[in-house]
């Protein structure tokens, strides 16, 4: 294991809504024997409502707000030695600092989920606020690829099997 994940045991899965993040997220922490946080369900759990309804009552600047206040416990958790696998949301990346809140307390990994399969996933999602709109879901897709592109490491999702994103992450040379 790479120095840099003994000093900060944290793997933050970053990726487009839809692209896995969580279900690979909680595959590779029970592999991994480690602890699994899905920020968007604790950011829904602190905050009584779930994310369509903070979008729609305080807006998408509120919500960020509140991610990065979410982001930021797990990372000084992380920082104090608790080896955890993180699933960030979407758009967690993108307000300026989150990366740099992150960048020193584990290690990051882009989910790059093709825009296909992201479109496939979410045809039916209603409890996805960016998601209600397919040309400005497109638009937001490549928006967010620089965001993402920022990672440690890159995992191309070529099929519906999440465990073969798992045996993909264990084969980076972090693990090494």
């Amino acid at each position: 294991m790479i120095l840099k994940l003994k000093r900060t045991p944290g793997i933050y899965l970053a990726g487009f809504m839809a692209s896995g993040k969580s279900t690979i997220g909680k595959l590779l922490a029970d592999k991994l024997g480690w602890r699994f946080v899905d920020l968007d369900h604790d950011i829904e759990t602190q905050h009584g409502a779930s994310i369509a309804e903070m979008f729609d009552q305080h807006g998408e600047p509120e919500f960020r707000r509140r991610e990065t206040e979410v982001l930021r416990a797990h990372a000084r958790s992380i920082a104090h030695g608790r080896p955890t696998v993180v699933a960030l949301g979407g758009g967690a990346l993108v307000p300026p600092g989150n990366f740099e809140l992150i960048e020193h307390a584990g290690v990051t990994i882009w989910i790059d989920c093709p825009l296909e399969t992201v479109l496939e996933r979410v045809a039916q999602a209603s409890h996805r606020p960016l998601a209600r709109d397919r040309e400005n879901l497109e638009q937001l897709y490549h928006e967010r690829q620089p965001s993402y592109a920022r990672a440690d490491y890159r995992i191309a999702i070529e099929s519906d099997d999440p465990s073969a994103a798992v045996d993909a992450i264990l084969k980076l040379p972090l693990f090494g």
